[in-house]
């Protein structure tokens, strides 16, 4: 079966390939299992056809994350930004390592106050950073990638597969 882009929005050809990785995974799972049998046994299921929808089945894919590429970069999302979609989620990828670094910091930050005796004098560890204002320039980076997040799910459902 040979997937029809024409009719897809950029949303259901993101579903769809999930699918088609899904389907990509199964099937090299069932090849695994049937490449090798004991002398004299067959297979549960032939090994070409196996290898003949792999081929089928990567085909459509590799067509499907060419064309959601190009709806990617050729899609204005709405906004006062000028950003297409694919700068969008650059941004939205960046916000996010950004958080993890500004949680990672804070997390280190608040590590209990440890103590060690060494000899007679003990060694205090301090905090470096402010996590007040950290946990508030992460908060500002969750809100910022939500809105973004939101715009780029509501393009998906509007916006046509470029084929």
């Amino acid at each position: 079966m040979t997937l029809d882009l024409t009719i897809l929005t950029l949303a259901e050809a993101l579903v769809e390939r999930k699918a088609l990785k899904l389907r990509l995974d199964n099937l090299g799972a069932r090849l695994v299992h049937n490449a090798r049998v004991q002398e004299g046994d067959t297979p549960s299921e032939a090994p070409e056809a196996l290898l003949a929808e792999v081929e089928r089945t990567a085909g459509d894919m590799e067509r499907l994350i060419a064309a959601i590429n190009r709806t990617n970069v050729a899609t204005l999302l709405s906004g006062e930004d000028g950003l297409t979609i694919m700068e969008a989620i650059a941004r939205r990828d960046i916000l996010a390592l950004r958080q993890t670094v500004l949680q990672n910091t804070i997390a280190a930050a608040m590590l209990t106050r440890e103590r060690w005796a060494v000899t007679r004098s003990e060694v205090r560890s301090q905090s470096t950073v402010d996590v007040a204002q950290l946990q508030n320039d992460m908060d500002g980076l969750a809100k910022a990638r939500r809105e973004l997040d939101t715009r780029l799910q509501a393009a998906n459902w509007a916006i046509r597969l470029v084929v």
